[in-house]
């Protein structure tokens, strides 16, 4: 690609779009396009049509979707399925109606089954039944996911998926109500620390492993999609390493630096027993993470503590 490719973010100003932004800046690429939402809403199918005809970008990056943990999932079903399906499927139609060079779809790695063997591979895809508490958005996201594959199975163009693995980072959402565990936990330990160490109440029984990736290194996996041609329609995004619910609330309460105790109430949903990508067919294209969680963790509660009063307001 040149530098004056022109390249449409969507969802430029959440936590994955502005890491891309960030990152295609900082590479030299000079023409980025970039709507807020009341400027261009992604749900109304005809002003995303209207966009892709004023604006012809070359490529599309789609980070843009309505997303949150499992009380949000739990809360809102209709408004995860349908809000997402609408987004979507929007972005991809006026992309493949107005000749886009190249899309990418960002995913999440809740689209494979809640039991399917560790560590997950992109053939699982479709094999067994999901997460019941965030099936809406998964469903959502595997309709994207079937869709750039039509594309490209039926037409020959090159949009394909990537699915990161728990994202954290800057610009993450800390509401307690919709934030997803890792910045959940920051704030919950950050705001028991400034209490007089308060305990910290967390759900599940700790047991539970995850897998986490900052976000900027998504971004140049993005970075690496769209500079590099792939051979397959979809590729996890990770870093191949998960560690317990409990150990990471350990690591954030070590760099908050709260003393006070932790309370599991296992009498809350633990979610997912485990969830690990396979990130070896990315790693064989080419790319590998390489912020270490202890460091990413470090860099976002910095953030977080630079951002302090606009962050405790943050709603879904």
């Amino acid at each position: 690609m040149k530098p004056s490719t022109k390249i449409y973010i969507a969802g430029h100003k959440g936590m994955v779009g502005a890491a891309v932004w960030r990152t295609l800046e900082a590479k030299g690429y000079t023409h980025l396009i970039g709507k807020k939402s009341h400027e261009l809403d992604l749900t109304n199918q005809n002003l995303v049509n209207r966009f892709f005809e004023e604006e012809a970008p070359e490529i599309v990056i789609d980070a843009a979707a309505r997303v949150g943990g499992i009380l949000a999932n739990q809360n809102y079903p209709y408004q995860f399925l349908m809000q997402n399906l609408q987004i979507q499927n929007n972005l991809i139609d006026a992309a493949h109606q107005n000749n886009v060079r190249k899309f990418i779809f960002l995913g999440s790695s809740c689209i494979y089954p809640k039991f399917a063997k560790q560590p997950l591979k992109e053939s699982y895809l479709l094999t067994d039944t999901l997460e019941p508490t965030n099936e809406w958005y998964a469903i959502a996201k595997i309709a994207g996911v079937k869709a750039c594959e039509a594309i490209r199975k039926e037409y020959q163009k090159d949009f394909l998926s990537l699915m990161p693995t728990n994202l954290y980072g800057y610009h993450d959402n800390f509401d307690m109500e919709t934030s997803h565990v890792l910045p959940a936990m920051l704030r919950k330990f950050h705001e028991a620390k400034i209490n007089n160490n308060a305990p910290v109440e967390l759900w599940g029984n700790g047991e539970p492993m995850r897998e986490f990736l900052f976000v900027d290194d998504l971004a140049e996996a993005v970075v690496f999609a769209l500079e590099n041609k792939l051979s397959s329609h979809l590729y996890n995004v990770g870093t191949g390493k998960d560690v317990t619910i409990k150990a990471l609330a350990e690591t954030i309460q070590k760099i908050v630096g709260h003393t006070g105790s932790i309370i599991w109430d296992a009498s809350k949903p633990n979610g997912t027993p485990r969830k690990l990508m396979d990130v070896s067919k990315l790693k064989a294209a080419g790319w590998t993470y390489t912020t270490a969680l202890e460091a990413g963790i470090q860099k976002t509660y910095q953030w977080f503590l630079e951002h302090i009063d606009s962050v405790k307001e943050v709603k879904l």
